[in-house]
């Protein structure tokens, strides 16, 4: 099971210095992966009685920008998203930048991608809140089809490409994975994505979302052994003496990757997240 860290968006500021130092810390102690969540917006909560998501006051460094710096600074560490909220955004784009990032990281890139919850958000952006499901479905076509080929003819129910293509292109197909727990999120992860991102614990119910994937992988003809699993450990949700024990438990499940979270724990500098991942992974690996 790989092992990743969660870059600290909402508590590690804007300092660059920061950021690149937390960056070679988590790539020089053996993580293999550093995962960043994604918004674009955060609303003004004040005329917004109990609204209870991120604000304008919650700081996210744009994904996309924050991988071509990671990818500059780093040589082996993969840059995941956790997830972008892909149909806020447009598909040709994030073809490209995806594209992009994986080129000049030589590689290195893995797209977790999901609808998100945030109406305000799709609002400013200008895109429907309903049908994003069918939305990213669609989406996550075109991407593969537009990395597929230099270039394209493409009719669908939310878009028209015709010959047109991108360049330079990737040398791989990036994987593409979902995060989510309903299961239309589940079923469409069996039958096309390459892996899944719960954010809940081993449990009862965590068997029975991986049941529901493996079943749709089956029915679409695919092997289920070959969709990744990526669960979430934040330490400061689960007592440490179980950190260990959550780890595990979620590799007797099957999952190929865990992401450590080092938010929320009262840290009272951004550089205490790089030293807390330095003293955790040796303790998680098995």
């Amino acid at each position: 099971m790989k092992i990743g860290a969660v870059f600290p968006q909402l508590e590690i500021g804007a300092d660059p210095s920061v950021v690149r130092d937390w960056t070679t810390t988590v790539e020089q102690v053996g993580y293999s992966h550093a995962l960043a969540y994604d918004h674009v917006l955060g609303a003004d909560a004040a005329n917004r009685p109990g609204w209870t998501g991120y604000t304008d006051k919650s700081l996210f460094h744009e994904v996309f920008v924050l991988f071509g710096y990671m990818a500059a600074i780093t040589t082996s560490l993969e840059l995941v998203t956790g997830v972008l909220v892909f149909p806020q955004r447009q598909t040709a784009l994030v073809a490209k930048q995806a594209a992009e990032v994986d080129v000049l990281s030589g590689g290195r890139l893995r797209l977790g991608v999901g609808i998100g919850w945030n109406q305000v958000e799709y609002q400013a952006l200008g895109v429907p809140f309903r049908q994003r499901g069918a939305l990213l479905e669609e989406q996550v076509d075109v991407l593969r089809k537009l990395w597929a080929e230099p270039v394209i003819s493409y009719e669908g129910k939310f878009h028209e490409i015709v010959e047109a293509g991108l360049n330079p292109l990737p040398k791989r197909q990036i994987p593409v994975w979902f995060g989510g727990g309903a299961d239309a999120v589940l079923r469409r992860t069996g039958r096309i994505g390459d892996g899944w991102m719960p954010q809940g614990p081993p449990d009862d119910a965590a068997k029975a979302k991986l049941q529901l994937i493996r079943e749709a992988a089956e029915e679409a003809g695919r092997d289920p052994a070959t969709i990744g699993i990526e669960p979430r450990l934040t330490l400061g949700a689960v007592p440490e003496q179980d950190w260990r024990r959550y780890a595990d438990a979620w590799r007797d499940l099957g999952a190929t990757h865990l992401t450590v979270n080092t938010m929320n724990m009262g840290l009272s500098k951004p550089e205490d997240h790089a030293e807390l991942l330095s003293n955790v992974l040796p303790r998680l690996q098995g």
